[in-house]
């Protein structure tokens, strides 16, 4: 290969899409790698400030989520009372309700103290992992 046909040919592979090229011939051997550049998104103040503004909302109350997907229950068993109704005191690892993933009973506590506010899932509806389930004031 001639230089001017190697200069031609690392300016069109410099300027392609190709990350790294391979070339052999008669013995020689042309190895070409280029760096990724990763370009990281401006946040834009305004962004922060409406984040800022939802989040204020939320507070009315401390929110338990779930930490699996599965099936909720809100008693140990089809006859027994639920662990929590609404209005209820509760201390920080008290069992609020279950969780049912691949056939193991995972309990849901409070992670704060607190009185029950809002139950957000009712009895064995299927929830997704970070879904609220309860928010404590």
């Amino acid at each position: 290969m001639e230089n001017k046909q190697l200069i031609e040919l690392i300016h069109t592979v410099s300027s392609s899409k190709l990350t790294e090229f391979q070339y052999e011939e008669n013995g020689i051997k042309i190895g070409m790698k280029k760096e990724c550049q990763v370009s990281i998104p401006q946040v834009k103040v305004e962004e922060i400030q409406i984040n800022d503004e939802m989040e204020e909302e939320t507070n009315e109350g401390k929110i338990i989520t779930s930490a699996l997907v599965g099936t909720f229950y809100t008693s140990p068993s089809e006859d027994a009372e639920p662990f929590v109704s609404i209005g209820d005191a509760v201390k920080q690892g008290q069992t609020l309700a279950i969780v049912e993933a691949m056939k193991l009973m995972n309990e849901i506590e409070s992670e704060f103290d607190g009185v029950v506010e809002e139950i957000f899932v009712e009895n064995g509806q299927a929830v997704e992992y970070g879904q609220p389930l309860f928010r404590l004031k």
